[in-house]
């Protein structure tokens, strides 16, 4: 690709776009960085052409921020604390059974892997907070996964990342196929849609999706 830089290049729709595409601010390393690399571009005579070596399509990494994570942490709850301080697992609210939960909504494999939480599961709540990180970055980065590289802000990662969290349905919910075509308003109305278990509307769920669409309109 061959292109051309003034040596009085005006910076800042350069980072806009960048800001725009990674949709948050920049770290200081990051601004330094794109410096180096116009100030390089710029030192050139202004009508010599040169090229640019093409740079390989990668994924944005992005993280949940601590607004998302207490949003996550406000519906998912810490329930089920004994008397010894101990957590143990509760059933599903719509069947009543399966999926066994405990801590912060962790489902699935128990701790050691060599079993499924169930009825008899207890954990202590530094387990439960251990375990939560490790799911947080799984879904996060299930997330990322999903969107790829589409435009998202802050608000609306944490709220896919707390309704994947819950669902599970990221990769084939039409809110993603919405957000990455750039609908904002139509993925934001999808939310309300995913609040129903066993068949039935349930209010907790309700809540929870009329909470993650105002954060991801935010």
């Amino acid at each position: 690709m061959t292109v051309n830089f003034p040596r009085s290049t005006n910076r800042k729709p350069i980072f806009d776009a960048i800001r725009h595409l990674l949709g948050r601010g920049f770290k200081q390393n990051e601004v330094d960085t794109l410096d180096e690399a116009i100030d390089a571009l710029s030192s050139r005579e202004d009508s010599a052409k040169y090229t640019v070596p093409s740079v390989p399509s990668c994924r944005i990494s992005r993280s949940v921020s601590a607004r998302g994570i207490a949003l996550i942490k406000r519906f998912e709850g810490c329930a089920s604390l004994r008397t010894d301080g101990l957590v143990e697992a509760y059933p599903d609210p719509a069947t009543g059974g399966e999926p066994w939960t405990i801590g912060w909504g962790a489902t699935g494999p128990d701790l050691d892997g060599s079993g499924r939480i169930g009825p008899d599961t207890v954990w202590t709540q530094a387990q439960c907070d251990a375990r939560f990180e490790r799911d947080l970055a799984r879904y996060s980065d299930a997330v990322s996964r999903a969107i790829g590289n589409a435009a998202t802000t802050q608000g609306q990662f944490d709220a896919m990342v707390s309704f994947h969290y819950n669902t599970g349905a990221i990769a084939r919910a039409t809110l993603t196929k919405k957000h990455v075509a750039g609908d904002f308003v139509g993925a934001a109305a999808e939310f309300a849609r995913w609040n129903r278990a066993g068949g039935r509307v349930l209010r907790g769920l309700t809540r929870r999706r009329l909470e993650e669409a105002d954060l991801y309109r935010s």
